[in-house]
């Protein structure tokens, strides 16, 4: 019994760490786009973190099946190809706090994936899906927070079809984890494969080799942080805490995302907390609590 709740309460803070910094990942991202494309972000800082991760844990990964690497190939293009093209896509179409709603909604859809197409045998009752509703009541009060909702078909089902996306490479995450590999090890076998799936996007959308962005400080440093930290270190630390916690229980994290943004926006970009904003930021703390307990 103590060694279930050591270990959830590791599961919960690696949890929490990952989404805090995945939560800021937007500053970063909004000043490179001032020099680069979205595609040249992505390939570039994932690029990076595979190379990191496989200094750290080099060589093959043990006890691999085609079965397996089918897996791992399928994650890639999931999880780190697929996912981030759809909602880079999607911003483009449609409102960016219409993506984050909707994408917020992504423990919704890992839990009926995992149940319906990954039968993990995860039940879940009413304070679960009430949980989520609260939740995402609380995240439209500060996503929609002094502006209006803007229905976009085309890049509003892109969105869903990102969190669809993400749901299968959060299941997978959890099948992966139990076949003896380190963490850092499936990380970085997933973000080959999603490098290679990401290839013949690159022209498409308009990848360039201009070394000179990178002399700029600033590019270079938010390269560094997205590519060291937010992808090589915190996709790692995802898969740990997917391991401790289980899939949909990790994933109910994601609805700190907007929370997070609201507190970094407060003392970073000096903009004011405001009521609705404040009260969606309760809604939403509340939602993930009462999910958190629902398991049965």
């Amino acid at each position: 019994m103590a060694m279930d709740a050591s270990r959830a309460a590791y599961g919960h803070a690696v949890a929490l760490f990952t989404i805090a910094v995945w939560g800021v990942t937007f500053v970063c991202t909004k000043v490179l786009l001032a020099d680069f494309h979205a595609v040249e972000i992505l390939f570039l800082r994932f690029a990076m973190a595979f190379c990191v991760l496989y200094a750290a844990s080099p060589g093959r990964l043990p006890g691999m099946t085609p079965g397996r690497h089918a897996a791992v190939a399928f994650a890639g293009l999931t999880g780190i190809c697929l996912y981030y093209l759809l909602e880079n896509i999607a911003l483009g179409h449609t409102m960016a706090s219409n993506v984050a709603v909707i994408l917020t909604a992504t423990p919704l859809f890992t839990a009926l994936v995992g149940r319906f197409v990954f039968r993990s045998g995860e039940r879940f009752g009413a304070r679960f899906y009430l949980g989520f509703l609260v939740a995402m009541t609380g995240i439209c009060l500060i996503s929609f927070n002094g502006s209006r909702l803007s229905l976009n078909p085309a890049g509003d089902l892109l969105a869903v079809t990102a969190g669809f996306v993400w749901a299968f490479y959060a299941c997978l995450t959890s099948v992966m984890g139990k076949w003896g590999c380190s963490s850092i090890q499936i990380t970085r076998a997933t973000f080959g494969w999603g490098l290679l799936f990401m290839l013949p996007f690159l022209a498409g959308f308009g990848f360039s080799w201009d070394t000179a962005r990178f002399l700029k400080p600033v590019n270079l440093g938010n390269l560094l942080f997205l590519g060291l930290v937010a992808s090589a270190l915190c996709f790692t630390t995802w898969n740990m805490a997917v391991r401790a916690l289980g899939t949909v229980r990790a994933s109910l994290y994601i609805y700190l995302v907007p929370v997070i943004t609201v507190a970094v926006s407060v003392v970073v970009l000096d903009e004011p907390l405001t009521l609705l904003s404040a009260v969606g930021t309760a809604l939403t703390m509340a939602g993930l609590f009462l999910s958190q307990s629902s398991r049965r």
